[in-house]
């Protein structure tokens, strides 16, 4: 076996320690100096150069094919690029040692496995990591930024995932639903996020962990991951489909599905392709019990209704007391919060193997909703166990560096800090199995 030092990328790591207020500082002073910081491949080097990344197999041989490696060979070396990308974490073609050095110079001249570019790294007091990235325009006409964060608890590293910039579904209560959608995000955006994760946490081989870091004390740093970022990645399966099994490939990255969650606001059509297709566990954006609240909440119960929506929960393929599916709940003052709604939110998931997180609402400039009185959050989540179902509250995490999806990119630094709750902090920890 060959040993891989430590990547080149690691080399632009800009150590901040756990200090909350450095990394406020560190984000006006970048708001204020819009250049970029220099990681990883310029937006102009990735659109000159199609990347390996998130290519599958299939794809991989036919893009070496055309770049001159011979059809014979083909398989073979897109088993060593495999293990080099998702096992040794390898984002630059001279460390592939097994590889002759002519043929990294031809893939190095018609390809790129380098990074994307960093923005924004924010490490909260809690250990939650937040990273701005910055991708080419691929249609856009500009870079486009999305936001990936990482959320440590004891015995599990769980990464929320972005699937596209933007989001088309306008829920009211939620903030990355401002922006508009720009486009979706490729196969390789996705997956990137969590190599790029990996390697800022040392979890792959050979890696040091940063001096300080918060992570789980055994296993894999990053162990659970939920596409619960920005967009809503049923409305871009294909894509978000292709870096999923890439990532729980067991030959690479090898994530068990169980440790997978994808979140839906509830595109009805794809729920069932998600557990066909992929066998990853579903969490869905539900927020309400009734059809004329959730058409207000999240405009899409429109186009797809409870009834459907429940329907095509219980048929979920693989759904089982041991498979349960989670349901989001934001804690809305005076608008879903009464014991009526509790019990009727027990009646619409009967039958369903299910879990109920119960989020504290997170403000937002504009927002007209309110986080629910904490005692009665509490009364909620005992009515809830007491009918048999799990139903946590999430604790707020990374509130000092705007953990909530969408506000590294928006308006809403301009906030006091102590109204910066974590909605997707709370939102993500907990997903998948142990």
């Amino acid at each position: 076996m060959c040993y891989l030092a430590p990547d080149d990328a690691d080399a632009y790591l800009r150590e901040n320690g756990n200090s909350a207020d450095m990394a406020v500082t560190i984000l006006n002073d970048t708001r204020a100096d819009p250049a970029p910081a220099t990681t990883g491949f310029s937006a102009r080097a990735a659109a000159e150069k199609p990347s390996l990344v998130g290519l599958s197999r299939e794809e991989m041989a036919d893009a070496l094919v055309g770049a001159g490696v011979p059809e014979r060979q083909a398989k073979m070396r897109v088993s060593q690029l495999w293990h080099w990308l998702y096992v040794r974490g390898v984002s630059d073609f001279n460390q592939m040692f097994n590889i002759s050095k002519d043929l990294r110079a031809t893939l190095a001249e018609h390809f790129t496995i380098a990074r994307p570019e960093i923005v924004e790294e924010q490490i909260s007091q809690d250990g939650t990591r937040k990273w701005l990235f910055r991708f080419p325009p691929r249609g856009a006409g500009r870079p486009v930024e999305i936001e990936t964060v990482y959320i440590p608890e004891e015995g599990r590293g769980t990464l929320c995932i972005s699937s596209q910039v933007g989001c088309t579904l306008n829920c009211s209560f939620c903030h990355t639903g401002t922006q508009k959608l720009v486009r979706n995000l490729t196969s390789e955006e996705i997956l990137s996020q969590l190599l790029v994760a990996r390697d800022r946490l040392g979890d792959f081989p050979d890696r040091d962990t940063p001096a300080g870091a918060i992570v789980p004390a055994e296993g894999r740093k990053v162990s659970n991951i939920v596409m619960m970022g920005m967009g809503e990645p049923l409305y871009n399966f294909e894509q978000v489909k292709k870096a999923l099994l890439i990532a729980s490939d067991g030959d690479g990255l090898a994530l068990s599905k169980r440790r997978i969650t994808l979140s839906t606001s509830g595109v009805v059509p794809e729920i069932a392709r998600t557990g066909a297709e992929l066998g990853v566990m579903l969490a869905i954006s539900l927020h309400a019990s009734n059809d004329d609240l959730r058409d207000l909440l999240v405009p899409i119960n429109k186009k797809y209704p409870l009834a459907e929506l429940m329907a095509a929960c219980r048929a979920y393929p693989g759904l089982s007391n041991a498979r349960r599916i989670t349901f989001e709940y934001v804690m809305l003052r005076d608008v879903n919060d009464s014991i009526d709604d509790a019990k009727a939110l027990i009646k619409l998931l009967k039958g369903i193997p299910a879990k109920i997180n119960l989020i504290p609402f997170n403000p937002w400039p504009g927002t007209n909703y309110q986080c629910s009185e904490w005692e009665t959050i509490e009364k909620f989540a005992d009515y809830i166990n007491d009918a048999g179902y799990a139903s946590p509250i999430r604790t707020p995490r990374g509130r000092d560096i705007l953990a909530a999806c969408g506000q590294l990119k928006s308006e809403s630094e301009r906030m006091r800090r102590v109204d910066r709750l974590a909605l997707e902090a709370m939102m993500i920890a907990g997903h998948g199995e142990e």
